[in-house]
């Protein structure tokens, strides 16, 4: 069928068509430029119902409309944002499209091509990290009812700016044809496999035959696509369709945790599968996968991979708790000997002398001895620490830093699966020329693993500083608990800014190389930045940081005095009325300190009066009568002692 839409046409007065990207049941595809974004690629979908006559389309439309409100309401950092639904009439022909943002990268399918074309497959490691990335991602649009159905490698695409993958095509959207053509009573014929909700391997049984989806059917889709990724083999050659079983294991070899989960993903029985993501995701994070040694990309590859950790396997022996050193250092003969310590020569007969200069003798002998074991273990344990803090690890091999960094980090109860990617987006930020690399195990990335390891040490301490409640709960934050918490600080008389303000001083005094003004709360940076603002709220709620100050009758001057350690910050409300003047002055060091003055947080019309600004003095009229917020927070690197004054008349 010819189409009246071709390369050169600008549809709604700012979508200039590129060409066309593909088609199918639903519709055919285009690369577009959104001009009003300065060219901007971005991606149509027409929609083109098998309906006739003018209310079956207007119906269908309607139908689509309704249905593609739920696809709206999907953000997520790697889901294509749908931007807008649109009708355009062409040479007297209606339209109907979606606009959706465009992804540059290679899919999974273009990734295994290239592969095999080098002779190599994805490794375990390879696909562990992709089944980490993408779980949290189905999580996402299970938790608002869509299922994607069409899972494959196809559909997947590594985003050539962080190397993140990314899921398209959703076949959410080709269920929403099928509905509407259900709705309208068109018979359907048996799918092809362009209107095929899934591909055949890719979807399990009772989706293909009767549409059936659920959760555990994009768990399905992951399964297979990474056998697929493992094997460089389509699912056809892997699946016995006598006993409708995937015979996959004799391709490849994998870690037995691994192939049991994948199993249990490509299960025939839906019961017999895992339910939903977070299943899976528990199953990797109970006994972490061991992979073997990873395969590194061919180098002509354009896209590029995340760096990545190899989990270091369990080990029995434990590190002293909360102490980030080495093993304790035990001497013996030769160690002392090496020291030049030489063992005290007895100055007389030790038959000759009696008991109590025996016991005198003893003694000194074990003072000196103790002292001198004490003095090399000291040395041994300042040098270590010296090394340790220098990024150098000491003498440390890399499995030893491996086991100390996982040991520390179960100490600390930070999540597995968040705290590789914490310390990989860390790694980049520290390291730009490594972003898209996979550290391999060649001896070539021996001194970028262990710059990876050094990097994951210094983010272990610094998580160290959250208390335990909310260090364990890093990579479970939303933004519904960001919510929940404004509520909470209002019943204090305080506003969200407020809370704001004490949680990004501690945020930047322990992360300072973090932009400001940015939003981090996407990336695995913001569960840090919310595991701080719970902190804060805890000890608003204990009044450790929060004061109401309150004018005694006939008073109209108070002095407020304290000490702010780095990163810290205190809040102060005030009950204040409507035309009173208030002059508020900071005295503190020069550039030591940032102050924000709120009105009422109660008020319909509260607003900033100032905020994060480095003024230390401030007056003017009143608007309204309530709680007035004053905010002062460090941004010293020393601890600073400050005096506020504030007047009123």
């Amino acid at each position: 069928m010819s189409t009246s839409i071709s390369p050169g046409m600008i549809l709604r007065n700012h979508y200039h068509i590129m060409r066309q990207l593909g088609h199918g049941g639903f519709g055919r595809t285009y690369l577009a430029e959104d001009q009003h974004r300065f060219n901007e690629l971005c991606v149509l979908k027409e929609f083109a119902p098998q309906v006739q006559g003018s209310y079956g389309l207007q119906k269908s439309q309607e139908l689509f409309e309704r249905e593609a409100q739920i696809l709206y309401q999907l953000q997520h950092p790697q889901i294509p944002c749908f931007r807008e639904l649109f009708r355009e009439k062409i040479d007297g022909k209606g339209y109907l499209f979606v606009v959706q943002d465009y992804v540059k990268g290679a899919t999974y399918r273009e990734l295994v091509t290239q592969y095999k074309s080098q002779g190599i497959r994805f490794s375990e490691l390879e696909v562990t990290q992709l089944m980490l990335q993408l779980l949290p991602v189905l999580e996402y649009i299970h938790a608002y009812g869509v299922i994607h159905r069409d899972i494959s490698p196809d559909n997947i695409i590594r985003r050539q700016a962080d190397g993140l993958p990314v899921l398209i095509d959703f076949g959410g959207v080709k269920q929403i044809k099928a509905k509407v053509d259900s709705e309208l009573g068109v018979r359907q014929l048996p799918p092809s496999p362009a209107t095929r909700l899934g591909k055949m391997g890719y979807a399990p049984e009772e989706q293909m035959q009767m549409g059936i989806a659920s959760p555990h059917s994009d768990l399905y889709g992951l399964a297979a696509t990474v056998v697929v990724l493992l094997t460089g083999t389509e699912p056809q050659h892997l699946i016995d369709s006598y006993h409708l079983t995937w015979n996959w294991r004799s391709h490849t070899s994998v870690s037995p945790k691994l192939a049991a989960i994948l199993d249990k993903m490509l299960a025939y029985k839906p019961g017999d599968r895992y339910q939903n993501a977070s299943q899976v995701l528990q199953a990797i994070k109970d006994t972490p996968i061991l992979p073997h040694i990873p395969t590194q990309a061919p180098p002509e590859l354009e896209i590029p991979t995340p760096a990545v950790l190899t989990q270091p396997p369990p080990v029995e022996t434990q590190f002293p708790p909360s102490v980030p050193v080495g093993p304790t250092a035990r001497p013996n003969t030769t160690r002392l000997q090496k020291t030049g310590f030489q063992w005290p020569k007895l100055p007389v007969n030790w038959s000759s002398l009696s008991s109590t200069w025996k016991t005198v003798l003893l003694v000194i002998i074990s003072i000196v001895l103790m002292g001198g074991v004490g003095w090399v273990g000291g040395l041994y344990f300042v040098n270590y620490l010296s090394k340790l803090n220098d990024g150098g690890f000491g003498a440390m091999g890399e499995l030893q830093r491996q086991e100390f960094i996982q040991n520390r980090r179960q100490e600390l109860g930070v999540d597995y699966r968040y705290f590789i990617e914490l310390v990989n987006e860390e790694f980049y930020s520290r390291y730009p020329s490594q972003k898209g690399r996979t550290l391999t195990q060649d001896p070539a990335d021996a001194s970028w693993r262990k710059r990876w390891d050094k990097t994951a040490y210094d983010v272990l301490n610094r998580l160290a500083i959250l208390s335990d409640e909310s260090r364990k709960k890093l990579g479970e934050y939303s933004t519904e608990n960001i919510k929940d918490w404004a509520k909470e600080v209002n019943e204090l008389n305080l506003s969200s800014r407020a809370l704001e303000d004490l949680s990004d001083a501690r945020f930047f005094y322990l992360f300072p190389e973090q932009p400001r003004g940015e939003n981090l709360i996407d990336l695995p940076i913001g569960q840090v930045w919310q595991a701080v603002t719970v902190d804060q709220l805890n000890r608003l709620q204990k009044g450790e940081n929060l004061q109401e100050v309150e004018f005694e009758e006939n008073a109209t001057r108070q002095v407020l005095r304290g000490v702010l350690q780095p990163g810290e910050g205190k809040a102060y409300i005030a009950w204040l009325k409507r035309r009173q003047n208030l002059r508020v002055k900071l005295e503190v060091p020069p550039k030591s300190t940032f102050l924000s003055l709120y009105t009422p947080s109660r008020r319909k019309n509260a607003k900033i009066i100032i905020e994060d600004a480095r003024l230390q003095s401030w007056s003017g009229k009143l608007e309204d009568t309530g709680y007035y917020e004053i905010i002062v927070v460090s941004d010293a690197k020393d601890p600073i002692n400050y005096e506020l004054i504030l007047e009123v008349e």
